[in-house]
């Protein structure tokens, strides 16, 4: 059971957002992602709390930040309830979407599970509900994700095979670079692996 610390941080100028600390682990039902966040001080600022299927599909979400909670499935898409912490103020959503994203390393890694087993096609379109802080409001967006190929990297836990992927947002054009290895992320926009205690799991990506 992999369990590390993400520095997570502003992806446009850099900012310092704090820390991701996580574990995570296949389980019955597909794979397993906790992780409590703080701020750059220290402080606790909320916690993470995904399970997909061998699919790909968010069997439960839990997501805390700010004063408000999200909790969420795969159901007609995927259908969440926002509310505040003490569970007033609940709106249910559904979009006709396939997952969640955010800004947890958790959604990147949820992300591939639901791409088609390579050699897939030049680019595949996904639709996603993302779910940011500080208030976690919804929003769809679309994203095209292309595997760019694979190569190794060294690390405390020995050599790692990191899988490359580049991803579009449709709407805007941005393009950006994920790099995974099994169940962890190594780097991407926003993210850094700065502690792993023991090698990934393997999700045959």
């Amino acid at each position: 059971m992999p369990r590390g610390r993400y520095s997570l941080h502003d992806p446009y100028d850099g900012t310092p957002l704090g820390d991701e600390h996580f574990q995570c682990a296949p389980g019955p039902s597909g794979w397993r992602y906790t992780a409590r966040t703080t701020a750059p001080d220290g402080t606790a600022t909320g916690s993470v709390d995904l399970t997909i299927d061998h699919l790909g599909r968010p069997v439960r979400l839990e997501l805390h930040a700010a004063g408000w909670q999200v909790r969420g499935a795969a159901l007609n898409g995927v259908t969440w309830v926002r509310s505040d912490a003490t569970g007033n103020e609940a709106r249910e959503g559904n979009a006709r979407a396939q997952g969640f994203t955010g800004g947890s390393p958790a959604f990147l890694i949820a992300t591939t599970r639901l791409l088609p087993a390579p050699p897939t096609p030049a680019a595949h379109r996904l639709r996603l509900v993302a779910l940011t802080r500080p208030v976690l409001a919804p929003r769809t967006l679309d994203q095209a994700w292309t595997r760019r190929g694979e190569d190794t990297h060294e690390a405390d836990t020995g050599l790692l095979r990191v899988v490359n992927y580049e991803v579009s947002d449709l709407e805007t054009g941005d393009t950006h670079q994920v790099h995974i290895a099994g169940d962890v992320v190594l780097a991407a926009p926003g993210v850094e692996l700065e502690e792993l205690d023991t090698p990934p799991n393997s999700l045959d990506t």
